[in-house]
């Protein structure tokens, strides 16, 4: 799987919880904090944030329980630091 498609299956996820309202792609490199042009890269494959790949490789090996535990724990810290 490419870096590209899992951008794609994220973002398209997002957009089904906001009841199929899209969410630009300017509105979605602000939220994590990139350029429109290099969030438009990161869904075209033209650049790949090799974290991601890792980050994406890591994930795979834990069973669905285990991956949901991991996420809430980032949305916490995420939280967190947003509270500071």
């Amino acid at each position: 799987m490419k870096v590209s498609d899992i951008f794609n299956i994220v973002h398209n996820a997002l957009e089904a919880k906001n009841y199929g309202r899209k969410i630009s792609q300017k509105a979605m490199a602000e939220t994590l904090g990139v350029s429109m042009r290099t969030y438009q890269d990161w869904r075209t494959g033209r650049a790949q944030p090799i974290a991601a790949r890792a980050l994406m490789q890591m994930l795979g090996e834990l069973d669905d329980d285990e991956i949901v535990r991991v996420v809430h724990k980032i949305k916490a810290l995420d939280e967190q630091s947003d509270a500071k």
